[in-house]
């Protein structure tokens, strides 16, 4: 299976991904990453954190853009080149992602797609916006 090539892509091109985030979700990410800050896993520290609870890793929900970027647009086949991130509200346990990327620029002579990435929670909030650089299949 192959993504779409830099001539198949068109500025506008939108894709997403749909996620609720689980406990069993943070654990793993958390194993993965080796990232185990209390603030994602220690409900009585994380209270006393600015964020007055748990937080999912930052990380974790920016990974939803790389499931969009490798599965829908431009798909199979794509090399992840950059990310640029900025996480706007903390996203908890339980909370429904969708991560949008939309096609803003394309440079066919050098066979790079910039997407604007953007991640909002179940009410519609930005939780995480950005930009990526890849380079579709050709």
């Amino acid at each position: 299976m192959k993504g779409k090539t830099i001539s198949q892509i068109q500025i506008g091109d939108s894709e997403f991904y749909e996620r609720t985030v689980t406990e069993a979700d943070v654990v793993m990410f958390g194993g993965v990453s080796g990232d185990l800050n209390p603030a994602h896993f220690n409900e009585k520290y994380a209270r006393d954190t600015m964020f007055k609870g748990r937080i999912v890793h930052g990380m974790l929900t920016a990974s939803y853009f790389s499931t969009v970027l490798g599965t829908l647009l431009p798909g199979p086949g794509t090399i992840y080149l950059g990310q640029e991130l900025k996480f706007t509200k903390p996203v908890r346990v339980q909370d429904t992602i969708k991560a949008v990327v939309t096609v803003t620029e394309i440079n066919l002579e050098k066979n790079i797609v910039k997407l604007e990435t953007i991640a909002y929670n179940e009410s519609g909030e930005v939780v995480v916006k950005g930009l990526a650089t890849v380079m579709p299949p050709r």
